[in-house]
């Protein structure tokens, strides 16, 4: 795809200026779509085809037959759907022969249903069909009170304990051709934020799609080259707005392998090789899907962690490896982790969305607190104490067992969004 093509996701790039006659008959019959009240994603454009013969929907799984006259299909873009990062939805308009609208058509969550109401056509001010978009997930009904009817309980569920239900949506035909192409972080980063957007919705239809500078109306090739780039920023611009762990720092020694199965090189303090915690293994693994950047904080020669390491094919998870024999000091000492930061490419502003898991409270917990990294103490093990010796061995969290560890940190993340966005609520009514 060139820069052109791409045109940068921007809305601005978007609206350079359609004309023609298909454009002037896609715009006397847009669809005027009524937004719920509380509805944080408004549509944003709607790509245009007009088939005068029946042909394949070039956007969607439809096939399209003409009534007599043309039909205008219009592919609904929004940036988020409350379950999903990319949502296009579908509206059909079919004409006569005179050019009057017969029939209408728009999706619902997969299906193509006529859109009436009491047995009649949806009402059509100066031509254009007016539907009714659900809260969040921008299915079309032509009847608000028949939506709540028989669908607010499930709407409702959809925008609170269901939101963020999978991240950057990969049921398309652009991530199934690999113009879009997210990874773990960029889902994680997206399900912090619908999650932060949950909502409840109100039912009350006061806003309508025509408010602010309204849609972008535009060929439909014109969107399908704009929405690959259009992920792509939305994806870029997530970790600049949305607060989030940058980086999971672990020590090894009964927070990953078993210390008490160690077996050491004689006269050294190599260990040769040790069972590593039951679970321990998926643990670090689960993590590192979850897009998590990890780093090694250990106490020790670096043999010692490749030989437990390795043969798990753990070592290779872990993007940095800060190893006491090689930075000369142990724990508590800060050049430990400012190593780490400094290896993964973090500045020491970061330390407060980084967290260092553990099992000594007077090494692991001890030193991240000093540098003011949030600090878990694993307890699994009674080799060390688990009393601090004082405030500054007192850990943040603490966890017991490997599965435990992970929905901490979805946890941590959780809070960080939600202090976010009260923080943005306080700012804005300053303002106000």
């Amino acid at each position: 795809m060139s820069q052109n093509d791409g045109m940068s996701g921007t809305l601005e790039k978007l609206r350079r200026g359609a004309a023609g006659a298909d454009y002037a008959l896609a715009r006397a019959h847009m669809p005027l779509l009524m937004l719920d009240a509380h509805e944080p994603y408004p549509p944003l454009a709607m790509g245009y085809t007009v088939f005068r013969e029946p042909g394949q929907s070039p956007s969607s799984k439809f096939q399209v037959r003409p009534l007599g006259g043309a039909v205008i299909e219009y592919a609904v873009w929004y940036d988020w759907d409350i379950g999903h990062m990319y949502d296009l939805e579908h509206v059909w308009v079919y004409l006569d022969g005179t050019g009057k609208v017969e029939r209408v058509e728009a999706s619902r969550h997969g299906r193509r249903l006529a859109m009436t109401a009491d047995g009649r056509l949806c009402r059509m001010p100066r031509g254009r069909p007016v539907l009714y978009a659900e809260a969040g997930k921008h299915a079309h009904w032509a009847d608000p009170a028949e939506m709540e009817e028989k669908a607010g309980r499930l709407i409702s569920v959809l925008c609170n304990e269901l939101a963020a239900w999978e991240g950057v949506h990969l049921g398309n035909v652009f991530c199934q051709s690999g113009r879009i192409a997210p990874t773990a972080f960029d889902h994680r980063l997206a399900k912090l934020k619908m999650k932060a957007d949950a909502f409840d919705p109100s039912f009350a239809f006061t806003r309508n799609s025509d408010e602010g500078e309204g849609v972008s109306l535009v060929p439909w090739e014109a969107l399908e080259r704009w929405i690959p780039a259009r992920v792509a920023r939305l994806i870029a611009e997530l970790p600049l707005e949305i607060p989030h762990i940058r980086a999971v720092l672990f020590d090894c020694g009964d927070t990953i392998a078993d210390e008490a199965t160690e077996e050491k090189l004689p006269g050294s303090e190599v260990v040769v090789r040790a069972e590593l915690i039951p679970g321990a293994a998926d643990m670090v693994r689960h993590i590192a899907a979850a897009g998590y950047r990890l780093a090694l904080v250990a106490d020790g020669p670096r043999e010692t962690f490749e030989n437990i390491l390795k043969p798990a094919g753990l070592w290779g998870l872990f993007e940095a490896h800060i190893i006491s024999g090689e930075v000369g000091e142990l724990k508590p000492s800060p050049k430990m982790f400012a190593a780490a930061l400094e290896r993964l490419g973090l500045r020491g502003s970061d330390a407060r969305s980084t967290v260092m898991i553990g099992n000594n409270l007077s090494r692991d917990i001890k030193g991240a607190n000093a540098f003011g990294i949030p600090s878990i103490f694993f307890g699994r093990s009674r080799r060390r104490t688990h009393e601090p010796a004082d405030e500054s061995e007192r850990p943040d969290y603490s966890v017991f067992t490997p599965s435990d560890v992970l929905p901490l940190l979805h946890e941590i993340e959780a809070a960080m969004q939600q202090q976010n966005v009260r923080e943005h609520r306080e700012a804005a009514g300053a303002e106000a």
